[in-house]
């Protein structure tokens, strides 16, 4: 059976359960998308350097069969991130929300399923309005099969002029322990007018089988909202992920994303700022280690659409033994948006003869006032630093490791939430052999 014939019997199983009227037809729209996209291959130029295509001739399980077996809250223990105790939890496990692990304890915000957002007087029009606005900028497949599959997605509301007391963890939970999962996590989050809230995902696999995660997040954010959004990416070797960050600027406000990428089989990140109001900010920030087969993909979009926005964009990697990096980050300027500023860089150290990165920074302008540039760079570790060190009797490795240490320093002060940035520290400390 083929990929689109073997998809198209799952969705018709999905069908048979009731849904709201309005998902129902962004999921059908999706997946006619799908069957005419498919998965994407290298001839995608959007994909031309990660492939993807060969990891579907498996028989994944990513209905709610699995969804109850063996995971336990004291499974969630082992996982937890720093701080979890005053956090708000949002647990998915193979794609599903477990009601029963995620906690809400901030007053300030609201988590419910999507189909109760949809039929809520409130949020109807709000899911209407943002729920597949990624499709837009995805057109090879993979989004639209995240929106096709809906089916235990989440919805975040932060309340007009409250900050949230409290951070939320969304954790994206594989449980691999007894055959391969194809999990498709979804969320949309809803940032009202003057609202702030600090969000934490991280992806995690458990058991040794293969996982494929498809996950997508579209955030709306209003007139003078903050929002801070963390993504950690410490995965195992026999994990593949997608993960697509939406991030929709409705209102001049601000929006600060930084992307860790420590461990996994092959990661691709799709982010994309689209800012259509005047004024407003986005800062994107990322780091990615990678040592082994580990490949890692950060595609970046940021939209102008909007005069005098202003973005700002940084990634670093470091890549070891066999690894592979790519950066694609593009920048628009729609021919209104006058008196843009924005800035892009990547910078990238490769450690081995065998390890390697594809870099292609891009700017599309069509304003005539802006202020923008990009820039790439790739090398070797420096040289003269590096015998400084040794020279006041700094053995080889630990000089190696406190320059990469202080190589990704600038990235990681970007994260806010002190628990979080000690934790992650400590894993790039780990990492790094320090």
């Amino acid at each position: 059976m083929d990929t689109i014939s073997y998809f198209k019997e799952r969705f018709q199983q999905l069908q048979e359960n009731p849904v709201d009227n309005h998902i129902k037809d962004v999921r059908d729209e999706a997946f006619r998308e799908f069957e005419q996209t498919g998965i994407p291959t290298v001839k995608h130029e959007e994909w031309k350097y990660t492939r993807i295509n060969d990891f579907f001739n498996k028989d994944y399980h990513f209905t709610k069969d699995l969804k109850e077996q063996q995971f336990s809250a004291a499974d969630l223990e082992e996982l937890q991130l720093p701080g979890h105790e005053d956090a708000n939890l949002i647990v998915f496990v193979n794609g599903h929300l477990h009601p029963e692990l995620s906690h809400t304890r901030s007053e300030e915000l609201e988590i419910i399923s999507l189909q109760e957002a949809t039929a809520h007087e409130q949020y109807g029009q709000i899911v209407k309005d943002h729920l597949g606005h990624s499709a837009a900028y995805h057109k090879d497949g993979i989004n639209a099969l995240n929106t096709a599959f809906i089916q235990e997605g989440v919805f975040v509301h932060v309340f007009k002029s409250k900050t949230a007391s409290h951070p939320v963890y969304l954790y994206n939970i594989t449980d691999a322990r007894n055959g391969a999962i194809f999990a498709q996590p979804r969320c949309l989050v809803h940032l009202a007018e003057n609202a702030q809230v600090q969000i934490v995902e991280t992806f995690v696999t458990i058991g040794s089988d293969e996982s494929f995660t498809n996950q997508v997040i579209e955030l709306v954010v209003e007139k003078d909202a903050v929002l801070d959004l963390y993504k950690i990416q410490n995965d195992g070797p026999n994990s593949k992920v997608v993960s697509t960050t939406h991030v929709h600027q409705i209102g001049k406000s601000v929006a600060n994303v930084v992307t860790v990428c420590l461990n996994g089989g092959l990661i691709r990140n799709n982010l994309n700022m689209v800012m259509s109001a005047s004024y407003s900010e986005a800062n994107m920030y990322g780091l990615y280690l990678g040592d082994n087969q580990t490949h890692i993909d950060n595609h970046t979009v940021v939209d102008n659409r909007e005069p005098n926005c202003l973005s700002n964009e940084l990634y670093k990697g470091v890549l070891d033994g066999h690894s592979t990096g790519v950066f694609n980050g593009k920048i628009f300027v729609r021919q209104i948006a006058q008196k843009t500023n924005a800035y892009q860089s990547n910078r990238n150290i490769l450690l081995s003869e065998n390890a390697s990165v594809n870099t292609k920074p891009q700017l599309e302008i069509f304003a005539d006032d802006v202020k923008c540039s990009h820039g790439c760079t790739v090398g070797r570790l420096d040289e003269d630093a590096l015998f400084y060190m040794r020279s006041r009797g700094i053995e080889e490795k630990t000089a190696t490791s406190l320059l990469l240490h202080g190589f990704a320093l600038d990235v990681l002060a970007k994260i806010k939430h002190e628990n979080v940035q000690s934790f992650v520290d400590a894993l790039v400390v780990k990492k790094l052999n320090l």
